[in-house]
């Protein structure tokens, strides 16, 4: 997530529409200017000048703490955009379709039978057609965070790793 950077007090319009829209920020103060209170935790200051270092030391906390602070549970938008933790992958119609009933039932077992309907509401084309999509689907999402379970005799499971895996994955 982009941590945006704002002149205090010069751009505090601009920092109210930020605080609005959840965008991590960084305050750079001139010396003698008194900082605002943060309304959350995705903003931080600095008294500028301040080293390349520094500001890209508090930038990068920034970004870990919006990380964290960012919905536990993937969207998906109109789109066809899926979102989790701060990243986000485009997904083709049908591969769109079966991850809306799998989010409906995010942690829990979607029958094969569901996902048929959902991905093909005129029909399936077939039994393999639900696992090539499937497949497909897996190998975009798991970039995300996001994995597909196969339930045996029960259909599939949607999950996802916690915001702590992710960001001691990120470290890694």
């Amino acid at each position: 997530m982009d941590v945006v950077l704002l002149r205090w007090p010069a751009e505090a319009a601009r920092r109210a529409q930020l605080v609005n829209s959840q965008q991590p920020r960084l305050l750079l103060l001139d010396d003698g200017v008194l900082p605002p209170d943060p309304p959350d935790c995705l903003e931080d200051w600095i008294r500028v000048p301040a080293s390349e270092v520094d500001v890209h030391a508090r930038v990068a906390s920034l970004a870990t703490r919006a990380g964290l602070h960012v919905s536990a549970e993937p969207t998906l938008d109109h789109d066809g955009v899926l979102r989790y933790w701060g990243s986000w992958v485009p997904l083709p119609p049908v591969e769109a379709r079966l991850t809306t009933a799998m989010l409906a039932r995010f942690g829990g077992v979607v029958s094969r039978d569901s996902l048929a309907r959902a991905g093909w509401p005129d029909g399936a084309p077939g039994r393999n057609a639900l696992d090539v999509h499937v497949l497909r689907l897996r190998r975009r999402i798991n970039p995300l965070g996001l994995a597909i379970r196969t339930v045996r005799s029960r259909g599939y499971l949607l999950e996802g790793r916690s915001a702590l895996s992710l960001v001691a994955g990120s470290r890694a």
